[in-house]
């Protein structure tokens, strides 16, 4: 293959061929034009002038045509080691030698495109045709160079009727072979492919291939260049090879069998030849073996009894430390149970502790109500003396003031008018303090006001917040309750019926093992209705859960309610195993002759659902009483019912044997029989409350109200009781001021002012006595505030314990249910330990047995053969055999065959068995090994397409490239095309073209690069073009020439023969091309030819 002659060629010459390469991927990206013709060839003799590399093996040193196509004698032609032109006009012969070339060395009649068979080579009027041809055998890749010599000579005779004959000799002319093996090894040696496009292009193949517009035959042109077609056409072959080989090893293996049975039935009878007594002591022998056998069959019988035995004895312990595990478990719960009472019944003391301290509190906040009430009356009661003093003070003052009038008459206008002046400020400052004292009072009043109506404005928001929540959980209901008219599912949420239609899908689908059931509540009814709040109490969260069997099933439900649900609260799922069968609970269950259990109460078709709530809830063990007061009784008597845990109420109370709690609930959701009646009473709630929110409404607005006027009164008398004490304290020094200056006064005023003195005197002693009682007033208030204070945050401490009470209620609930599932499971190991220890005596009677017909059996063998015998055949073999071995005894006695006939046959049927089966094992190892070294080989074949695809866009653009043109070579080998665009100029200035759109010249150019970037790719030691510039202009031509030229320059260890019609006389004088011109043909004569050689 290509590939041969490289590797060889690398490593046996590295300094040529390293240098031929490096030359060989230069990019020279000069343009050829007619400017330049000196340049080039100064370069060619250049390199003609560098040291001379010859090829060393497979080059065509001559060639010698005699009778061949229309000519009798061409040559003998010597060709040159690198670049030969072989020049001549049509029909000179050109083409004949070619063909030779072609025929000569292997290449079928086809390939030449010159005839459809050999014996259109042979001359017109000759009997044969001869074609000689002298190959090169030098250096490390010589060819058996110690039988040949330096050359080799093949010597081909074409006969009139298509006959080829060899003769392969040496350079001494010494034949060595006349077999075409011995040529094909010669042309495998030298990497020699004269049907390979890219060794020898005919014009017909350069047509048909290069010229073609097909990019598929573009594409063909390339694999077959390359080799890979033939390599693909090989990997087909071996294809077909392994299942012609698949088929006959299928085919062998049924003869197999035949011959594997004819076999064994000659060998049984070659066995049949043994003497009656070797059979009778067989006989005996397997007799003494089948009693023993028996007796192993008996002990073998016994050992998985005793291994199960010891198995189950050392299981024991483990049920046991399962049964204590869950016994520990129990006692664990039901210590949790009594801390958990314990707690609870503290917390209940402590909550009764408050709410008697609670109502001492609220007695004393009313006691300091009453005493605040009376100081306030009190405080009133000062003010009215008050009021009464100052108006008696007004009236003695008036009058003395007219006798101070008549007497400032006498005393003088100055006396007269500082004393009305003393006067009026008295007065004023007398309605200032008065004035001061009632602002003051306003003030207390407005803050208190205030403050009550913001206390009161609180307590109506909290209440109203919790009206709110009330509220919308009724419109939830309300709206819950109307859509379940059509659809009761809608009761459990209105997501419920997506999520049944999807769990539905899902199990359409396969995705669930078992469906899901749920919601549990949907699946049970009630037999009386009047108990639904107690049942819907009882079961609480599992009326809305789902059940699964398995946790996978529990992963696929979890997916699809977090599909359907809102982010948020999503129903629970039980996983537990799925019985068919209601479990059996008489044992534990509550039997009471005049109320039913839970379990009893509900009828339930689906046996799942019935289990799951036994397990979940214990409904088996929990009692229905209607009256709160009876269920009392019944549970916290001195005989509570027996297995009953607890009882509930028809309103929803649950009674416990020593407590019980009232239910916050009043009526039920889900369980209801009556649908409208719900409804209408959740309607008359809802008109309840949007009343109540109306009147909420209206209290908070007239509240607001006046919080807003009393804030605005005490801005305002705030302002007005500073303007007033303002004013009376300048008053009060302008009176003092007056009061300074001594004034005459008379005697009959004296007494009306002692009286005066006297009253202001108790208007200060009551005025004392008022602001004494206001503070009282004010302690007092402030007392009350402080006594309310505590009662409200005692009623918070309340509420906060009460909270905690629900909590610890509902966790005595779960420890309740906790100490039922402990004890179950107890339950549920004791009855499988106790079956356990039941299979444990049934197999230890089994084993009893066992033992007694294993003693039975010993005896009987020991009667046969005293000594025991290891046998390792089963007793149903032994038996088989002796009844077979009788038949024969039995035939062997009637009648003898002939023992020499038996014998061949025997040794027949073994030998062809024998090679039969060898045949078949190496048939399947063949079969094997080829499909490793196929998938191999198909690896490395795609990975060397894609290699030499790439090395063949790049050369292509190399070549493009020195005469400026570019273009693309686009392979595309799922589809088998190869597409080739091509501008001329430089690329950047137009798009690229197909070939088609170039002028004649341009596609001969462009084919010559593709040519050339083949020639880049593959190995061969000679390269033939015939008529490569047929279609070129002259610059065409010349750049090509001088491509080709410099490419076989590059490679020295090639050779190159180009066929053409032009003179060639613009070459460049080098040694390393060589000119054959062939003279003109003489139509008239058939006369040889003869050729010119030229070496230049």
């Amino acid at each position: 293959m290509m590939s041969k002659r490289k590797s060889t060629t690398v490593s046996d010459k590295p300094h040529k061929r390293a240098k031929a390469l490096e030359e060989e991927e230069v990019d020279d990206a000069n343009v050829y034009d007619s400017e330049q013709d000196e340049q080039g060839d100064q370069l060619l003799g250049k390199q003609a002038q560098s040291a001379e590399v010859v090829s060393d093996a497979g080059i065509v040193e001559s060639i010698t045509l005699k009778n061949f196509m229309c000519h009798s004698l061409l040559g003998p032609f010597t060709f040159g080691s690198n670049v030969n032109f072989v020049v001549g006009n049509n029909g000179s012969g050109k083409s004949a030698v070619l063909t030779a070339l072609i025929v000569a060395l292997g290449g079928n009649a086809q390939a030449t495109n010159r005839g459809s068979s050999l014996k259109g080579f042979v001359k017109e009027g000759e009997s044969s045709a001869d074609v000689s041809i002298t190959l090169r055998n030098k250096g490390r890749d010589a060819y058996k160079p110690e039988v040949y010599g330096p050359a080799i000579i093949v010597d081909l005779r074409i006969t009139r009727e298509g006959l080829r004959t060899y003769k392969l000799r040496s350079k001494s002319g010494q034949i060595v072979s006349t077999k075409k093996e011995e040529l094909l090894s010669i042309l495998d040696n030298f990497n020699i492919q004269v049907n390979n496009p890219v060794s020898v292009l005919t014009q017909e193949m350069s047509k048909y291939f290069l010229h073609s517009k097909g990019e598929g035959d573009k594409y063909k042109f390339f694999m077959k260049a390359t080799q890979l077609d033939q390599m693909r056409e090989d990997f087909v072959y071996i294809k077909t090879t392994k299942h012609v080989t698949e088929d006959k090893v299928e085919q062998h293996s049924e003869c197999l069998k035949d011959l594997k049975r004819k076999y064994l039935e000659k060998e049984d009878r070659y066995k049949s030849l043994e003497s009656l007594d070797e059979m009778h002591t067989k006989l005996e022998e397997l007799q003494k073996q089948m009693a023993w056998v028996l007796v192993a069959e008996v002990e073998k019988e016994s050992d998985p009894i005793k291994e199960k035995l010891q198995s189950d004895r050392r299981a024991t312990e483990k049920y046991n430390e399962k049964v204590d595990e869950w016994k520990n478990k129990v006692e664990e719960a039901e210590k949790k149970q009594r801390q958990t009472q314990e707690q609870l019944d503290g917390i209940t003391q402590q909550l009764s502790e408050l709410q008697s301290k609670c109502a001492e509190l609220k007695a004393e906040v009313q006691r300091q109500n009453n005493t605040l009430k009376q100081s306030e009356v009190t405080v009133h009661r000062c003010k009215a003396n008050l009021r009464d003093l100052e108006k008696d003070k007004v009236q003695l003052s008036s009058r003395i003031n007219d006798l101070k009038l008549s007497i400032s008459q006498t005393t003088g206008v100055e006396s007269q008018a500082r004393t009305e002046r003393m006067g009026q400020i008295q007065t004023e400052l007398e309605n200032l303090t008065h004035q001061i004292s009632t602002l003051g009072q306003q003030i207390d009043q407005y803050q208190h006001a205030c403050s009550r109506a913001k206390e009161e404005q609180g307590k109506m928001r909290r209440e109203q917040e919790m009206f709110q929540r009330s509220t919308e959980a009724n419109r939830r209901n309300l709206q819950t309750m109307e859509s379940s008219r059509s659809n009761r599912l809608r009761r459990f949420g209105e997501h419920m019926p997506t999520l049944l239609n999807a769990i539905q899908e899902a199990h359409k689908r396969g995705q669930f093992k078992h469906r899901p059931r749920g919601p549990l509540g949907y699946l049970i009814s009630l037999k009386d209705p009047e108990l639904a709040l107690a049942v819907e109490v009882c079961l609480k969260g599992q009326l809305q859960a789902f059940t699964c069997d398995n946790h996978e099933d529990e992963r696929v439900l979890q997916g699809l309610m977090s599909r359907v649900f809102p982010p948020g609260r999503r129903p629970a799922i039980i996983t537990s195993h799925f019985l068919s069968h209601v479990h059996d609970t008489r044992k534990r269950a509550v039997n009471h002759p005049e109320y039913p259990s839970v379990l009893q109460a509900l009828e339930i078709e689906d046996p799942v659902v019935a289990n799951c709530l036994i397990d979940q809830r214990g409904i088996e063990s929990i009692l229905l009483i209607k009256n709160r007061t009876e269920a009392r009784r019944v549970m916290q008597g001195k005989n509570p019912p027996q297995n009953c845990s607890q009882a509930f109420s028809k309103e929803g109370d649950q009674i416990f044997i020593n407590r019980s709690y009232t239910a916050e609930q009043t009526r039920a959701n889900y369980l209801s029989g009556d649908v409208e009646e719900e409804i209408r009473h959740l309607q008359r709630e809802m008109e309840n409350q949007e009343a109540q929110a109306n009147r909420f409404q209206q209290q908070m607005r007239k509240l607001n109200e006046d919080i807003k006027q009393n804030e605005g009164l005490l801005r305002r008398t705030h302002i007005e009781q500073k303007t007033t004490k303002d004013k009376a304290t300048k008053l009060q020094l302008e009176l003092t001021d007056l009061k300074n200056v001594e004034e005459p006064q008379s005697e009959d005023l004296r007494p009306l002012e002692e009286d005066l003195q006297e009253i202001v005197t108790k208007i200060s002693s009551k005025r004392a006595e008022f602001d004494e009682a206001r503070a009282q007033m004010a302690v007092h208030k402030a007392s009350y505030e402080k006594a309310e204070q505590e009662y409200k945050q005692h009623k918070e401490q309340i509420n906060t314990i009460a909270e905690e009470a629900d909590s610890k209620k509902e966790e005595l609930s779960k420890t309740d249910q906790e100490v039922m599932k402990c004890k179950h499971h107890k339950k549920h190991y004791d009855d499988k330990r106790s079956a356990h220890l039941d299979n444990i005596q049934t197999l230890e009677a089994n084993l009893e047995s066992k033992e007694q017909e294993l003693e039975a059996s010993i005896a009987k063998a020991t009667k046969i053969c005293p000594e025991r015998l290891e046998v390792r055949r089963t007793a149903r073999s032994l038996d088989s055999e002796i009844n077979r071995l009788k038949v024969k005894i039995t035939t062997q006695q009637e009648q003898q065959g002939d023992r020499e006939e038996v014998v061949r046959q025997y040794q027949e049927a073994l030998e062809n068995y024998k090679n039969m089966a060898q045949q078949m094992k190496n048939l399947n190892s063949f079969i094997k090994s080829l499909d490793s070294v196929m998938n191999q080989r198909l690896q490395v074949y795609a990975e060397l397409r894609r290699f030499l695809s790439a090395r063949c866009k790049y050369y292509f653009d190399s070549m493009l490239a020195q005469r400026g043109y570019t273009g693309s070579m686009t392979f595309n080998h799922k589809s088998e095309t190869l597409s080739i665009s091509v501008q001329p100029g430089q690329g950047n200035k137009a798009d690229l073209s197909d070939m088609r759109s170039l002028s004649g010249g341009e596609r001969s150019f462009s084919t010559v690069c593709f040519v050339l970037s083949l020639w880049a790719i593959t190995e061969a030691p000679f390269r033939c073009l015939d008529e490569f510039d047929v279609y070129m202009d002259m610059v065409n031509r010349r750049i090509s020439m001088d491509m080709m030229l410099k490419v076989a320059a590059g490679q020295r260890y090639r050779q190159f023969i180009f066929l053409t019609p032009q003179s060639m006389s613009s070459l460049p004088v080098s040694k390393i091309i060589r000119i054959l011109r062939l003279k003109d043909p003489d139509r008239g004569q058939n006369n040889s030819q003869r050729s010119q050689n030229e070496g230049q």
